[in-house]
């Protein structure tokens, strides 16, 4: 697609983007619903977020994707926020009004929710969880199942304050679920169905790296890792080899990629495009890592 003087634009802003597929799996979106849009990266941290924001406001945009480690943060940083989102605390997917009001919604929920249900076939209110990171993945995942009715919800992160205050957050606006563990102890993952991280480690300058050693693991769970790109982190790789069930996050990046895409155009968004377009690109990863 060549963009013209009427191209909307969105940009993702985080850091580090290196392994995102989210450019191209917009992209093929927008092209299969005929939109003249465009979504391009801006890596960026917190330092300066507040000004690209503000900068958004008066270009052509349509909105903007935000991910680690700036979801929690670009709240400050909008005019309005959808109910459920304010209540998350965190922020993925903001949506520019044509008056240039700044409106923060979150897609991670329903996206994560989505997979891990429909491809996992997770039961949530059977399950109980436990989550390694408390930061904006973290807090949307949490979130969506005390919404569903998770039993319990154990969460740990490295910053133990982000994760006593996600606590605190869902089982104040949510259901009375979470409980906060400190960092480095896993005395409740025996206890627990579902093993989740949304940490970020395995990912990025993490790759080979996990937030659990795996003597803890137990064949009876189920693991899900945030991350897409390394298409297996350690993470799910030591689950795998325990035999367990598991799942990365490229389902939740397409069914939260796809509510992004109705958020910012009101449409419905190409799914089966986007599907076809992520599943191209894990086959290029794997065929570019079997040449090594």
């Amino acid at each position: 697609m060549k963009a013209d003087i009427n191209t909307k634009m969105i940009t993702l802003i985080g850091t580090p983007l290196s392994q995102s597929f989210a450019a191209r799996m917009q992209n093929t979106g927008y092209e299969a619903a005929g939109l003249n849009m465009l979504y391009f990266y801006t890596e960026a941290d917190k330092e300066h977020l507040g000004e690209i924001v503000n900068g958004i406001r008066y270009m052509n945009f349509a909105g903007f994707a935000v991910t680690k480690p700036n979801k929690v943060r670009v709240l400050r940083y909008l005019d309005e926020l959808d109910p459920l989102c304010q209540k998350m605390g965190a922020s993925n997917t903001v949506v520019k009004t044509p008056e240039g009001k700044l409106i923060g919604y979150n897609t991670d929920g329903v996206g994560f929710y989505t997979s891990l249900t429909q491809e996992g076939g997770v039961q949530v209110d059977q399950s109980v969880f436990f989550c390694f990171g408390g930061g904006g993945a973290g807090r949307a995942m949490c979130s969506i199942l005390a919404y569903q009715g998770a039993r319990k919800i154990y969460i740990t992160d490295l910053f133990e304050p982000c994760a006593k205050s996600l606590v605190s957050d869902i089982n104040e606006n949510f259901a009375p679920v979470a409980e906060f563990v400190h960092h480095g102890d896993f005395s409740k993952l025996a206890a627990c169905n579902v093993v989740l991280n949304a940490s970020g480690i395995g990912m990025g300058q993490h790759i080979g790296e996990t937030p659990l050693p795996k003597e803890y693991i137990q064949p009876s769970q189920f693991f899900f890792d945030a991350c897409y790109n390394p298409e297996r982190t350690q993470f799910l790789m030591d689950a795998e080899e325990k035999g367990c069930k598991v799942l990365n996050g490229l389902g939740m990046s397409l069914y939260q990629g796809a509510a992004q895409i109705e958020l910012w155009t009101g449409k419905k968004a190409p799914v089966d495009a986007m599907r076809q377009e992520l599943l191209k690109i894990v086959a290029e990863q794997q065929k570019a890592a079997a040449a090594k």
